[in-house]
């Protein structure tokens, strides 16, 4: 049953009218995320406070109306998109720093902070938060929270995990919870890491305390180019073998940096068939030794040349092409597929080889941009969604992939979210008997089912609570 006049009236009061959204044409912008799939919400509401989500929550637990938390709906695997209907929370308007703490290295922060406004409050201070999704500019601290996103950056700082120090959460009967702090963990069970990455169905995070880091000393940005992507995925892994470790370790094939330079002339070689974006950071000696090694380890496995980022204006445009690489798609497909796969390094060569078989067989369009310092493939399956069966055509590509890289030793995700795209890869990923320990957390922490259902686990257990949810409300 869909959400009566009552139920809407009530919850409306609870954030204020000028704080709920609707109507049809409202409703519309919110069934979908940066993924593929669609589903429309009944209501939007913009809570201000932790005691609004408290009170949203216990009346939407009690009349078992489901319930999905959203920050700026760039996730890439449908964790935002409504599946059952009912109410889409958005924390937009929970966007401040409530506390900064320089001399403990921290600041407490609502979860509809922007990314990009921690480092650039910090930044005059001599300070950065590290985790640095390509979304940054628009992403969420709380978005990424429930995604444990990475970014560019992760092989050697982490991903959001590593840099949580503590949530305040709201679980499905409106309890406001705690766990960890300013102080980082506390003993016992690790409630913290259970929520990051949990994709909003066991609670909505209302506040984070993240750790901040010092701007290192030196930075140094390289640019290699190759005219053959195994020779680029080979000196990955011979970098790292070296015993140089990067800060980033990003690889785009020459689909992907021909879309990228004609949308942003970020310097990348149009001839290319793929490029390295190599950066370094640390103490200036170090840095020093490091950089002609690598520009010697380069060259060594098939590089036509290397070059370094003369200033910081030119350091700053080759990752504006980097960061702007989903949006330079648009130019030339408005509709395209996103995967986030993960091999070992090692294995890079040949999920390269095998994305390309992959393409052809489905006479299909697919660029490939990656953090490949971490092995986290992202192909980008370019299709038309007003041709009939292209979607359908893009999804199966992309489970092949995804398959494979199980294959290889890998997984289906590493920033990204299992979401409603891969509920079932999911399910041959891990073991039945992990997938009811999982299912009971769930349950525990959620009897009525109503936090984002129809997410992570397989339809087979996850749409059993979808289905009875949203014929309950």
């Amino acid at each position: 049953m869909p959400i009566t006049e009552t139920q809407r009236a009530y919850l409306t009061n609870v954030v204020g009218e000028h704080a709920a959204l609707y109507s049809e044409s409202d409703l519309r912008l919110y069934e979908y995320d940066g993924g593929v799939d669609k589903s429309q919400p009944e209501l939007v509401l913009f809570p201000s406070s932790t005691a609004q989500v408290s009170q949203v929550l216990a009346y939407c637990g009690k009349h078992r109306i489901p319930v999905v938390g959203r920050g700026a709906g760039t996730g890439l695997s449908g964790g935002a998109v409504p599946r059952a209907g009912g109410v889409v929370l958005s924390m937009v308007r929970m966007n401040r720093i409530l506390e900064t703490n320089l001399a403990d290295e921290y600041l407490k922060v609502q979860p509809g902070v922007v990314n990009l406004d921690l480092s650039l409050t910090l930044q005059p201070h001599g300070f950065f938060y590290a985790p640095d999704p390509s979304s940054q500019r628009a992403c969420t601290v709380g978005g990424n929270v429930a995604e444990n996103a990475g970014g560019p950056h992760t092989l050697v700082y982490g991903v959001t995990t590593n840099h949580v120090l503590g949530v305040e959460f709201v679980t499905a009967d409106g309890e406001v919870h705690v766990s960890g702090g300013p102080e980082g963990e506390l003993p016992g069970l690790d409630v913290r890491g259970l929520l990051i990455g949990s994709e909003g169905t066991l609670g909505i995070v209302t506040a984070v305390w993240v750790k901040i880091m010092r701007i290192p000393e030196a930075v140094e940005t390289m640019l290699a180019i190759y005219d053959d992507p195994e020779h680029a995925g080979l000196t990955v892994s011979a970098i790292i073998a070296e015993g140089v470790l990067p800060i980033a370790l990003e690889m785009m094939d020459g689909v992907m940096l021909r879309m990228v330079e004609e949308a942003t002339h970020a310097g990348y070689p149009l001839d290319a068939s793929a490029i390295l974006l190599i950066e370094l950071a640390g103490a200036r000696e170090e840095i020093s030794l490091q950089l002609p090694r690598v520009r010697e380890i380069c060259l060594a496995n098939g590089a036509r040349a290397v070059k370094a980022a003369q200033d910081d204006a030119e350091r700053a445009l080759l990752w504006k092409g980097r960061k702007n690489a989903f949006g330079a798609i648009g130019r030339v497909s408005p509709t395209y597929y996103v995967q986030d796969g993960v091999v070992p390094r090692s294995k890079l060569p040949k999920l390269l080889q095998y994305i390309q078989t992959v393409a052809d067989k489905h006479a299909l369009t697919i660029s490939n941009i990656f953090h490949a310092g971490d092995g986290n493939l992202h192909p980008i399956i370019l299709f038309n969604n007003r041709k009939p069966g292209d979607l359908e055509k893009a999804k199966l590509a992309g489970d092949e992939i995804l398959a494979m890289c199980v294959a290889e030793g890998g997984t289906i995700t590493g920033e990204h979210g299992v979401g409603m795209e891969k509920n079932e890869l999911f399910g041959e990923l891990y073991p039945a008997a992990l997938q009811d320990q999982l299912a009971a957390i769930k349950v525990a922490l959620d009897p009525a089912g109503i936090l984002n259902p129809g997410k992570l686990l397989p339809a087979a257990r996850s749409m059993a609570g979808f289905q009875e949810v949203s014929h309950a409300h």
